[in-house]
C-alpha cells in the first residue's frame, strides 16, 4: 500500500504544481484572447452603467455573456462608481482589463491601465446639449399618433419584431407613426449602434468637407503615410473601404479588429501601419480600422484637438437635436468612428431623417450636395453590398432590395447583434430596429420593413 500512497501523493503534488503554475502564468502573462474578452466586458458594462443607468450584473449577463463565446461566462466585473472605473477579470482574478467613464465622452477601454493618460486625452467638457422638450418629434420628443392600427399590430408581432428587440421606430412623412420598446428599455435609453456608427462618422467627414476641409480626392491623409506609397490613398478609397490596406475583421479570434478595440490604447496605430494587399480602388475590405482612420483624418482637418473633440456635438448632434448622442473616443482621444455611438432610438431616427432629407435640416444644408447620394452608391469591388459612403445596400443577412421585396432605393445602416436602420426615400420612410440579436439567430428586419411599407397609407 505504501508505494501506491507515495505514487498518489506524487501525482497529487504534480497536479497541484501544474495548476499553480498555470494560475501563475495566467496571472503574469495572460493570453491576448483573455484580455480581449475582459476588455470587451469592461467597456460594455462601463457604457451601459454610466450612460444608460443599467445594472452592471444585468449588462454582464445579458449583453456580454448571453450571446457570446462561452469564455465570456467566466468573466467577473467590479464597478467603482466614485472613480468611474470598471474592471473585468476572468474568474475574478486573471487578465484584468479596464474601462473609464469620461462624462460627455462616455467610456473608453484602458488596456494599458493608464487612467491618467486616458483622462487627459479628453480634457474638454463641451456645453451639454439642449434638454428634452415635449414638441412633436423631430423638434421634440412628443409622438402624436404612434402605435395606431395595423402598424401597431405589426410591431407587436414577436416573430416580426425579432428576438430581444429593444426598440423599433417607424418614421413616415417626417413624423413617428409607430414605435415599440423591449422590456427595460424606453425612449430615454441610449442604445449602442455598433457599425451603424460608421455611417454617422462618414457624415462627420461630410460636415468637414462642407466646411472646405477636404474632398473625395484628398491624399496625404495621415502623417504616418507622408513618405511612402500610402500617401496616394484618396479619401474616397477609405470611405468605400477600398484603400487596399490589409485588415482582419474576424471577431472569432484575436484579430486586427479585436486587438484595435480592446488591446490598443491608441486605436489609430494598427490600421495606420497596415500594409497594402491590393492597389487602392481594386479590392473591397470591410474594415473597422478604416473607419477609425477616418475619425483621425477629420479630427486632424479640424486642427485643434479641443475643437475636434467638440465637433460631433457642434457640427452634427446639436443641429439635429440628437441630445442623447455620445460618440466615444479611445484612450488617446481619437473617436471610435467604427463602433461606439450611443443614442436613443429617437435620435438614431433623427439621423436617418437627416439622410432622407439629403443632408438638410430645418432648411439648412449641412452636408455637401451629392454626399448622401454617395452613401447610396455601390462600390464596384463590393459587388453592390456596400456603398461609397460607409453604408449598406444589402439588407442584414445579405439580401438585395429585390430579394427582400423592398423598393430599389432602400439603403441601410447596420451594426453588430441586430442593429439596423433602413432609409427608403421613395416611401419617405425611416425604419429603426435595435436589439441584442446575434446573426446566428437568422432574424431579418427587412421582413418587418416590407410589411410596414405595405401597411402605410397610400400617398
Amino acid at each position: 500500500m505504501r508505494p501506491i500512497r507515495r505514487t498518489l501523493k506524487a501525482l497529487t503534488a504534480t497536479i497541484v504544481a501544474i495548476v499553480a503554475g498555470g494560475a501563475i502564468w495566467l496571472y503574469v502573462r495572460p493570453p491576448e484572447l483573455l484580455r480581449v474578452g475582459d476588455g470587451y466586458a469592461a467597456k460594455i458594462v462601463c457604457s451601459n452603467v454610466f450612460m444608460a443607468g443599467r445594472d452592471p450584473q444585468a449588462v454582464l449577463n445579458n449583453d456580454v455573456q448571453a450571446p457570446g463565446n462561452p469564455l465570456l461566462r467566466l468573466i467577473r466585473v467590479s464597478v467603482d462608481r466614485e472613480q468611474g472605473r470598471v474592471t473585468a477579470r476572468i474568474l475574478g482574478f486573471f487578465a484584468p482589463s479596464y474601462a473609464l467613464y469620461r462624462g460627455v465622452f462616455g467610456c473608453t477601454s484602458v488596456p494599458d491601465g493608464d487612467f491618467e493618460a486616458a483622462a487627459k486625452a479628453t480634457p474638454l467638457d463641451p456645453v451639454p446639449l439642449a434638454k428634452e422638450n415635449t414638441a412633436l418629434w423631430p423638434e421634440g420628443e412628443g409622438v402624436a399618433a404612434a402605435n395606431d392600427g395595423e402598424l401597431a399590430s405589426l410591431l407587436a408581432n414577436e416573430a416580426l419584431a425579432g428576438p430581444q428587440m429593444r426598440a423599433i421606430v417607424v418614421v413616415h412623412n417626417g413624423r413617428i407613426v409607430a414605435e415599440r420598446y423591449g422590456e427595460g428599455f424606453s425612449t430615454k435609453t441610449p442604445l449602442l449602434g455598433w457599425s451603424m456608427t460608421k455611417t454617422v462618422n462618414a457624415a462627420l467627414v461630410g460636415r468637414a468637407m462642407y466646411e472646405g476641409k477636404g474632398n473625395f480626392e484628398t491624399t496625404n491623409l495621415l502623417p504616418e503615410w507622408k513618405n511612402d506609397e500610402r500617401s496616394h490613398i484618396k479619401l474616397r478609397h477609405l470611405l468605400g473601404m477600398e484603400s487596399g490596406l490589409a485588415f482582419n475583421e474576424n471577431y472569432g479570434s484575436v484579430a486586427d479588429v479585436t486587438r484595435m478595440l480592446y488591446l490598443d490604447p491608441d486605436m489609430v496605430t494598427l490600421p495606420a501601419n497596415a500594409p497594402f494587399e491590393a492597389e487602392p480602388g481594386e479590392r473591397f475590405r470591410y474594415s473597422s480600422g478604416t473607419s477609425v482612420l477616418l475619425s483621425r483624418i477629420w479630427m486632424d482637418w479640424i486642427g485643434d484637438q479641443q475643437k475636434a473633440l467638440a465637433y460631433p456635438t457642434d457640427a452634427l448632434f446639436r443641429p439635429l437635436g440628437m441630445s442623447s448622442a455620445v460618440l466615444e473616443a479611445d484612450a488617446r482621444g481619437t473617436f471610435v468612428g467604427s463602433s461606439y455611438l450611443y443614442a436613443t432610438a429617437h435620435d438614431w431616427a433623427r439621423f436617418g431623417q437627416f439622410l432622407l432629407q439629403d443632408g438638410v435640416w430645418n432648411g439648412q444644408r449641412l452636408l455637401p450636395e451629392g454626399f448622401v447620394n454617395v452613401m447610396r452608391t455601390p462600390t464596384r469591388s463590393s459587388s453592390g453590398t456596400y456603398t461609397q459612403g460607409q453604408a449598406w445596400l444589402a439588407a442584414p443577412g445579405g439580401d438585395t432590395s429585390a430579394e427582400a421585396g423592398l423598393p430599389e432605393d432602400t439603403f441601410w445602416l447596420e451594426g453588430h447583434d441586430g442593429q439596423s436602420m433602413a432609409i427608403v426615400p421613395s416611401a419617405n420612410l425611416v425604419f429603426v430596429r435595435m436589439g441584442l440579436t446575434p446573426s446566428s439567430l437568422g432574424y431579418k428586419p427587412q421582413v418587418l420593413l416590407k410589411q410596414v411599407l405595405a401597411a402605410l397609407p397610400a400617398s
